[in-house]
């Protein structure tokens, strides 16, 4: 073998050596972060665990009848948590019934309706994106410029739930487009060969398709907005409400509750504060529980 061969099978050996060597640092990174990703799940799981036996232990002593019959008292032995819960529960259906069907109707045009590479859209794309990433105060303050006193709504249950809507709509809609995406372009394909306009293809095909997925970022919109405290507080909601509250009257959340029990120094008070953590916590497992079963329907049907 002449010297330029033997160049050759040395550079060619280098080459080998180098990749193996490549490979195993990267083996090795890979090990590494794949340690501390199962680390900090552990930790974080850990964490929940002990919050959650903590909350348990001192909110099930309280979780009674007084809990969901009661309004707020200063005498913690008749306090209870019913115009809280109540409004809760009206902030979820305004948000079903405004955000919801804005959100899933922007994320169908945006994806199956908009012009492609149109300024205005691509804008609008945009600006979705980045609201997702506002801090919920900003929110807030938005809500207490346009809605309470811009449109003088007042300090309402009504200006609060808008509000709220309006924070949980970037993660719905960004979470329904990409349930969107994922159905197969030969569905569309399929439907519009054999005669279907392109909202019928829609309507019949790609939205039942996509629905498990438009149910999960749904409920995950939902979970954040029904736990947030800030917006709430900036909008005017009270923290001490004894009255049944309306779309159109002043109101108190669960949320907003809470805290007002854990500053309180009184013992009872925590355990108060407590159970209706677990209530708030109840709300929320009900709602994922209704996401799953209907994620799971859809999922065998199609």
């Amino acid at each position: 073998m002449n010297a330029a061969g033997r160049i050759a099978q040395d550079r060619a050996g280098l080459a080998v050596r180098e990749s193996l060597a490549g490979r195993r640092n990267r083996s090795v990174a890979a090990g590494v972060f794949l340690g501390y990703l199962l680390l900090s799940t552990v930790v974080g799981l850990i964490a929940l665990g002990v919050l959650l036996v903590t909350i348990l232990q001192d909110g099930l002593p309280y979780l009674d009848a007084m809990l969901f019959t009661n309004s707020p008292s200063a005498n913690p032995e008749r306090a209870g948590a019913r115009p809280a819960i109540i409004a809760s529960i009206l902030v979820a259906v305004v948000l079903i019934a405004t955000a919801l069907p804005i959100a899933v109707g922007t994320a169908v045009y945006l994806e199956e309706f908009a012009p492609k590479g149109n300024r205005l859209i691509d804008l609008i794309e945009l600006n979705i994106q980045n609201l997702a990433a506002v801090p919920s105060i900003i929110f807030g303050i938005l809500g207490l410029a346009f809605l309470v006193r811009g449109l003088d709504l007042g300090p309402v249950l009504l200006a609060g739930a808008l509000i709220l809507g309006l924070q949980m709509l970037p993660t719905v809609i960004i979470a329904s487009r990409e349930a969107l995406r994922a159905v197969p372009d030969s569905v569309r394909q399929g439907g519009m060969a054999l005669g279907a306009t392109r909202w019928q293809v829609v309507w019949r095909e790609v939205l039942p398709a996509a629905i498990p997925g438009i149910a999960t970022g749904s409920i995950l919109g939902m979970s954040r907005a029904i736990g947030e405290t800030a917006p709430l507080l900036m909008v005017g909601a009270a923290t001490f409400v004894s009255f049944n509250p309306g779309l159109l009257t002043q109101y108190t959340v669960l949320p907003i509750l809470i805290y007002q029990w854990i500053k309180l120094p009184q013992e009872m008070f925590q355990g108060l504060a407590a159970a209706a953590i677990i209530v708030l916590l109840v709300i929320l497992v009900a709602m994922n529980g209704f996401a799953i079963w209907m994620r799971n329907r859809y999922e065998r049907k199609w």
